[in-house]
């Protein structure tokens, strides 16, 4: 019969000691609020892509809204992409504010380019303006540039996301009062869309914004008025 010595938690069988080696690492498993918030975070670009997809249908129906959310399923999960981060909050005035203005430049800006088709004198010039956003929100940014791409006259070619800068083509800005206009109606754009979908930091800085405008005004019409003056 032989005596069997005592086990020590911290020995390996070997001899070898053991302690103060932290375990490794494992992944825990997701919670189900985490779940249901990354489910949250994409239903967003489901219901677009469903819409999407029963617009290249050309009807609505059980079939394309079945077909639509299964596509919808299945391109979200092979290619996956990370979610956008939302402010989490809605304003549904400033969002009509917004749609208002969108669709009263929509139309001025229809009519101002059929007069410049059908003018004498035609186009002046253009210009390559670049529009500094106040916003860092990526999804206030791409709607800020939808909305300008498609009203007639101007288009965004190209979106500088690091520092929130859009370059513009427009039409007949030959002068600055014409250039300052646009970053003016930029401006109102991104400043509506903040109210209603930014946070509060954003909606603070666009209210800086605002206020500087409201200070420079006053100078323009100024100096405006002595470049009108007869020499």
């Amino acid at each position: 019969m032989t005596d069997s010595a005592p086990t020590n938690p911290g020995n390996r069988p070997d001899g070898s000691d053991t302690r103060g080696i932290e375990p490794p690492e494992t992944s825990d498993p997701l919670t189900r609020r985490e779940l249901r918030w990354r489910i949250w975070q994409q239903l967003p670009l489901i219901f677009l892509l469903v819409a999407l997809w029963m617009l290249l249908w050309g009807t609505v129906s059980v079939l394309s809204v079945t077909s639509g959310v299964a596509i919808a399923l299945a391109v979200t999960s092979a290619l996956y992409l990370p979610p956008v981060q939302l402010s989490g909050r809605f304003n549904p005035f400033w969002f009509t504010v917004y749609l208002i203005r969108f669709l009263g430049a929509l139309v001025a800006g229809s009519v101002n380019v059929a007069w410049q088709a059908f003018s004498p004198k035609g186009v002046k010039g253009n210009s390559i303006i670049a529009v500094q956003l106040v916003t860092r929100s990526d999804i206030i940014m791409a709607l800020t540039a939808i909305s300008v791409t498609l009203i007639p006259g101007s288009l965004v070619l190209e979106v500088d996301r690091q520092n929130s800068v859009l370059y513009l083509h427009a039409l007949n800005t030959t002068d600055e009062v014409a250039v300052n206009a646009l970053r003016r109606s930029v401006h109102s754009f991104e400043r509506s869309l903040v109210r209603a979908l930014g946070s509060p930091e954003d909606v603070a800085n666009c209210r800086m914004l605002a206020s500087r405008y409201d200070e420079r005004a006053p100078s323009s019409r100024m100096s405006n008025e002595r470049e009108d003056r007869p020499r």
